[in-house]
């Protein structure tokens, strides 16, 4: 429950960032925050310190807490907090999450590179699930993955048409949550140009990686295609 609080508190002080509702660029103090959304000050400050964290606002000993203003100019849309590492419950703009298009749902034989990055062997049949994923009407990625069926057997449309990792987590209690993932970039492709409104001369970004379960299974191997104007990452490092 503490957990739900703090991230309805987080969700909804980035609504207001971006509707402009902080002009001066400061939030208001822990008491003030407490009483307006009626939690604890223990909640309020989880939440704060979290967005600290990921870089979204910054405190000053002694003035208060302020938004970052590199984090308004340059929003990502890669939000990831918690132990889920789903493209539904992390990805977001302006605190929108994506809708999802089911492009193909097939079961494949796996080839000599998925069952090298997946540790699976030749008749381990895996699934393949290609979806489009929009932000209103606008797309903005092409997901291909492959998920080894002896994993998990009864994946259907309806499930892939929402959160994968949600489904694994809620019916099997299997949790992702480890990943190492790849970005770069590349032409685009006829398809990239076709699916994600990119013109010939206009680049695609590519995401891919492995998805590892809690145990150390590796779970999917995806491969995402972005259009460029979503490819952006924002990190806080901090040296102490």
């Amino acid at each position: 429950m503490t957990q739900f609080v703090y991230k309805k508190i987080m969700d909804d002080l980035k609504r207001k960032i971006f509707a402009g509702q902080f002009p001066d660029m400061k939030l208001p103090d822990e008491r003030t925050l407490s009483e307006a959304y009626q939690v604890s000050r223990s909640s309020v400050k989880h939440a704060l310190n979290k967005m600290e964290h990921v870089g979204i606002i910054f405190k000053k000993r002694g003035s208060g807490t302020f938004i970052n203003p590199l984090y308004i100019k340059n929003e990502s849309i890669f939000n990831y907090e918690g132990s889920n590492l789903g493209v539904t419950d992390n990805f977001q703009m302006h605190g929108q999450k994506p809708k999802v298009k089911v492009l193909s749902f097939e079961v494949i034989s796996p080839t000599e590179e998925l069952q090298r990055d997946l540790f699976i062997d030749r008749y381990d049949f895996v699934y393949k699930i290609v979806r489009l994923r929009l932000f209103d009407d606008q797309p903005f990625m092409i997901e291909t993955g492959y998920i080894p069926i002896k994993i998990v057997q009864n994946l259907n449309q309806e499930i892939i048409e929402g959160s994968i990792f949600n489904y694994l987590e809620d019916a099997h209690n299997l949790a992702v949550t480890k990943s190492f993932l790849s970005v770069f970039a590349e032409p685009s492709q006829a398809e990239d140009q076709q699916l994600l409104q990119l013109e010939p001369n206009e680049p695609v970004g590519v995401m891919e990686g492995i998805f590892f379960l809690d145990n150390g299974t590796p779970f999917e191997f995806s491969h995402m295609r972005f259009h460029y104007k979503y490819m952006k990452f924002n990190s806080f490092v901090s040296v102490q």
